[in-house]
């Protein structure tokens, strides 16, 4: 068996040799393109005058025309402001003037309002106190129109230690009772019924005389009487049988009313007899449908006023 004679592979050498910075193309490519295309581009406009200011005569004016008329604008603004402003520095001032007069003008009318409340207070009390029979002195009393001073009882009505304003903890659940530990509207009402109804004479709430026209309302968190709003303690003073005054309030449906709100809710409440209490008169009385009896007769007279 004859075979073919064996021969070695050969490489041919027809490719020619390669670049010797053939694996540095990229830092040949930048040393080739330094500068980038988009700034070659703005830097070739600049040159031949494509952008920037312009560079004929037409240009030139309508650019220095802007700006003229963009100075005349700023300058004209600005004398306005100038040329105005004292105009209205001085219509604030006469305003300002025309506010304080005018304050001056109300506090001079509340000054005269006060002096003739005063005035009629003084009159009505000293109508009160004409002869008109045994019964002007009781009169005078209940309606509030003089100062008592007596035996009576002193009821000191606080609001719950751990109370904030506006909310806090220990919710009354019932609906008779306030949604908080603090001292309402409803509970003084209930605690001056309290002591007329046990015989009371004359009551007063922090130094406010109540007569048969006093209201007891609430405005937000206060507590008003007669509008005018007292804050918490509330000292209620009473004029009558000290003993028997505190005995029957205790005893009878609002004294109950009172200790449900120190046993359950934490109102705090204190009530003593007091040998010597000090009733001030009612600022004012409003009279609706009477009038002082006549001196020079004697007689009733019969009216409105």
């Amino acid at each position: 068996m004859c075979g073919m004679p064996q021969q070695s592979p050969t490489r041919s050498s027809a490719a020619g040799r390669a670049r010797p910075d053939a694996s540095m193309s990229l830092l040949t490519n930048v040393m080739d393109h330094a500068l980038d295309d988009g700034y070659a581009e703005a830097s070739a406009r600049r040159t031949s005058g494509a952008g920037g200011l312009p560079r004929g005569v037409r240009g030139r004016l309508w650019l220095g025309a802007g700006l003229v008329l963009a100075a005349l604008v700023v300058t004209l603004g600005a004398a306005q402001a100038h040329h105005a402003a004292p105009v209205v520095a001085k219509e604030r001032q006469e305003l300002i003037d025309r506010v304080g007069s005018e304050t001056a003008h109300a506090d001079d009318l509340e000054h005269d309002v006060d002096g003739l409340r005063r005035d009629v207070a003084h009159r009505q009390q000293a109508a009160l106190r004409q002869p008109g029979g045994g019964r002007t002195p009781l009169v005078s009393v209940l309606a509030g129109a003089t100062d008592v001073r007596g035996p009576g009882v002193k009821l000191v009505v606080d609001d719950a230690k751990d109370t904030e304003t506006g909310g806090g903890a220990n919710p009354r659940e019932n609906a008779d009772f306030s949604d908080t530990g603090r001292v309402r509207d409803r509970d003084m009402q209930r605690v001056v019924n309290g002591l007329w109804a046990a015989g009371a004479e004359a009551v007063c709430v922090n130094g406010q005389r109540l007569t048969a026209l006093s209201a007891i309302r609430a405005a937000g968190d206060a507590i008003l009487v007669d509008n005018r709003p007292l804050a918490p303690p509330y000292t209620v003073l009473a004029v009558g049988d000290g003993r028997k005054l505190a005995a029957r309030f205790k005893g009878g449906a609002d004294g109950a009313y009172l200790d449900t709100l120190k046993s359950d809710f934490g109102i705090r409440v204190s009530l003593s007899t007091q040998d010597d209490v000090r009733l001030p008169a009612a600022p004012s009385l409003v009279l609706r449908a009477a009038r002082p009896l006549g001196t020079a007769t004697g007689k009733t007279e019969e009216g409105t006023s």
